[in-house]
């Protein structure tokens, strides 16, 4: 922040339309957030204990951030909510949050102030307000001592979508190694570059991406919120056109939601020459889908030379591999047959042109400098390249471990300093290919199926949109296991509704050999983690919460009904 603040760069914030509502120069957060750092030493916090902060995108979560840096205490970003009508299960979740960090004091904007006043009810926290109410403080005239190197700089919670987020302990040290890779060989950061961004604070690639990373290179970065994204997608590309902005981030459903709601008679409003890098990672990456945006968004000037694939996690700060800046997406074609039957990624030879055997990864790059990562068997062992397995990393950006879950951090941390991802992947000279979660693959009758394979022949199909299938084994009280699709839809007649469940039940069968019970459920009703994944592990407990297990096994389809909040 010293070093940010001796230039004229800064935080810029921008509404749904376009318009800039806030312009915070890094010199002046600087002065607000040591005034707010003695306001919170005013309360009798102790160094080192937690300060938890609603993470809207406004220059108030910015001034708390770097308040906690000046005056030793540790920033706990917390989710906002982006559906206001599921207040209930919004508090229940801060509420387990704000006692899982043992915070001590919470801010929340004016908005979202009631909600944590209410999940905040009867937990020993010091102090709750917006940031008028902790403005309203006496500013103490105290030494303010930063947080060394040592120190925690935040908690950050994972996104929740294999369990209830935990939080990830990261050091200062950590973090600016993290940044370090990010900006010098990551991005190749250079004069004038430009960040715009519309990541939600909360997650690791908002955070640590576009809110420290910025900073750290002394760059302007321009914000939309994470709601007006949703609502008006157009509004990032405008930012990015109208400010020359070159780097900008998404996961793969932010560029497909460019491409599904833009129309093509708007895209001569817009100039995306600028745009040199165009980062994509957070979830698995699907050529087809950075393939549709790029050639959708080329008239308009974008380069799919700018796609930068990445890897990365909240445990390992944020970054762990880049591929190669200005080549695009590399797409390694692999013998699908293989890769069920024997977890090889045999590279696919047949001339045949059948397209149904061949399974598309995405290169993910090679490791930031100083950063290692291999690829382990069950045991621990280290495979061969293009043999899946369990990605494993090493490397100064890796956390300490949970916050005051020991076990969690046993089980994820080993004593040679490797972390357990509990993602799969495997390697080629090239780089690393994400291929899915361990504990999401399917295993039926000794073949391995990936559930990202099912969804997307769902997805392909006329009356289904990217991202709302989910498919996942649910073991049965009586014995055995059997593979769930859920697909959400806005069929109602039954007819149509049957034909679908129907063709999608053949095709899986046709596909993949194994039957498979489908159920069409109401828009907006799969869950999702804070920042946007779909959970599949809170799929299949709604699901054997919902269903009671009938005695029956064939397909059930569900006529429509009320959507249940996410």
């Amino acid at each position: 922040m010293d070093y940010a603040a001796q230039g004229v760069t800064g935080y810029n914030f921008y509404d749904g339309r376009g318009r800039l509502r806030a312009a915070l120069p890094y010199a002046e957060l600087r002065q607000r957030a040591q005034a707010t750092a003695k306001r919170l030493h005013g309360l009798g916090l102790k160094r080192g204990e937690r300060v938890a902060l609603i993470a809207e995108t406004c220059p108030e979560f910015m001034e708390f951030f770097y308040a906690c840096q000046y005056g030793g205490f540790v920033p706990v970003p917390l989710p906002i909510t982006i559906n206001l009508g599921s207040r209930g299960s919004y508090i229940e979740r801060l509420r387990r949050l704000l006692h899982s960090c043992s915070a001590t004091a919470a801010m929340a904007p004016a908005e979202f102030l009631s909600f944590l006043q209410e999940a905040a009810d009867g937990l020993k926290l010091r102090f709750v307000g917006s940031p008028a109410d902790f403005y309203a403080l006496e500013e103490p005239a105290v030494e303010l001592e930063s947080s060394g190197p040592d120190e925690i700089a935040y908690l950050q919670y994972t996104s929740g979508s294999t369990r209830f987020p935990r939080g990830v302990v990261i050091t200062q040290q950590a973090v600016m190694a993290n940044l370090a890779g990010i900006v010098g060989t990551g991005l190749a950061v250079r004069p004038g570059d430009r960040c715009v961004s519309w990541l939600p604070f909360y997650h690791d690639m908002g955070l640590v991406g576009f809110v420290l990373g910025p900073l750290a290179s002394q760059l302007s970065v321009d914000y939309l919120g994470t709601r007006d994204f949703a609502m008006r997608p157009r509004q990032w590309l405008a930012l990015i056109s109208n400010n020359r902005g070159t780097i900008a981030f998404a996961p793969p459903f932010g560029y497909d939601i460019c491409a599904r709601r833009i129309h093509r008679a708007e895209l001569d409003r817009y100039d995306l020459s600028c745009w040199r890098v165009a980062g994509v990672g957070a979830e698995t990456i699907h050529a087809e889908t950075l393939e549709r945006f790029a050639d959708f968004l080329a008239p308009a000037g974008f380069n799919r030379h700018a796609f930068l694939p990445c890897y990365g996690l909240a445990e390992s700060s944020l970054a762990v591999t880049f591929a190669a800046l200005d080549q695009g997406m590399v797409v390694d074609q692999v013998d699908r047959r293989a890769l069920e039957d024997r977890m090889s990624a045999r590279a696919f030879a047949a001339t045949d042109g059948r397209g149904e055997r061949v399974r598309a990864f995405v290169n993910c790059g090679r490791p930031l400098p100083g950063h290692e990562v291999i690829v382990r068997d069950a045991d621990y062992k280290a495979l061969p390249h293009r043999q899946v397995g369990i990605v494993s990393v090493r490397g100064p950006s890796l956390m300490s471990g949970y916050f005051q879950d020991a076990a969690s951090t046993h089980d994820a941390l080993g004593p040679d300093g490797w972390l357990d991802t509990g993602d799969l992947g495997y390697l080629t000279e090239a780089g690393l290919f994400i291929t899915g979660r361990c504990k999401d693959l399917i295993i039926v009758n000794g073949r391995n199926i990936w559930p990202q394979d099912m969804e997307r022949l769902a997805e392909e199909q006329p009356e289904v949109r990217l991202g709302d299938v989910t498919a996942f084994v649910a073991s049965h009280p009586k014995g055995g296991e059997i593979v769930v699709m859920l697909v959400q839809c806005r069929l109602t007649e039954n007819e149509r509704r049957a034909d679908l469940v129907n063709r999608l039940q053949r095709m899986i069968y046709s596909e993949f050999g194994i039957k498979c019970r489908i159920e069409l459920v109401p828009p907006k009703t799969l869950p999702r983690t804070s920042s946007g994944k779909l959970s599949r592990s809170e799929a299949r407990r709604r699901f054997i919460q919902r269903v009671g297990w009938n005695q029956r096994s064939e397909i059930i389809v569900e006529a429509p009904k009320a959507a249940v909040s996410s």
